[in-house]
């Protein structure tokens, strides 16, 4: 993955989103499949999805591991998308280019993933991890009125967000799937592209330390 040093203006932001199993605890990744992962950023615009789990999380590490190095962002990813995607992973059994680190200093709005002690850090191949919750959260969160949740942060820089009921995602059609999902992805990076200070956010290398 690039270190801070070698990042600039130029390096490639994508952003990820998941969903999982509504039918049961969508929360939980001890029992909850993932049932789609987007990618949006350095020219691709992808759902990766399909009644396999295992193909989606193998087709995602493949396409990641194509992409070289960059920035993997998402939001709420600390605490959501990046741990559910490794605990998947090693109930499967997959080996992917994914790495994560437990950090007890990341602090969030919502309790732990069932079963996982707290928020991690992380990179993907050789893309490095922003949770553009954690960035705006820091500052936007504190000074201003408004949550910081996606959808409701787009609206508030005149993003148009796609909104469907999160309790019932396994009642939507493949396309408005497809659409909601793709929308998150884009918008989170959308919105971490809008601040100067973007790169200061990467997680270090989960390698280098603990």
């Amino acid at each position: 993955m690039p270190s801070l040093d070698t990042i600039d203006t130029t390096t490639p932001l994508i952003g990820l989103d998941i969903e999982t199993d509504t039918t049961i605890d969508g929360l939980d990744p001890r029992q909850s499949s993932v049932l789609a992962v987007a990618i949006s950023g350095g020219g691709i615009e992808a759902v990766l999805d399909g009644p396999d789990e295992r193909s989606v999380l193998v087709e995602t590490d493949r396409l990641l591991a194509s992409i070289g190095a960059g920035v993997l962002v998402t939001w709420n990813g600390a605490g959501f998308d990046l741990p559910f995607i490794a605990t998947r992973a090693r109930i499967l059994g997959l080996s992917l280019g994914l790495i994560t680190r437990h950090d007890p200093s990341i602090a969030g709005r919502h309790d732990p993933l069932p079963g996982e002690p707290g928020r991690v850090r992380g990179r993907w191949y050789r893309l490095g991890h922003l949770d553009g919750f954690q960035a705006y959260r820091a500052d936007v969160g504190q000074n201003l009125p408004i949550s910081c949740g996606l959808k409701s942060l787009a609206k508030f820089v005149g993003l148009e967000p796609v909104e469907v009921d999160r309790r019932r995602i396994h009642e939507l059609t493949p396309e408005e799937m497809h659409e909601y999902v793709l929308s998150d992805a884009r918008l989170a990076r959308q919105l971490v592209e809008r601040r100067a200070d973007r790169f200061a956010w990467v997680d270090q290398d989960p390698l280098s330390s603990g």
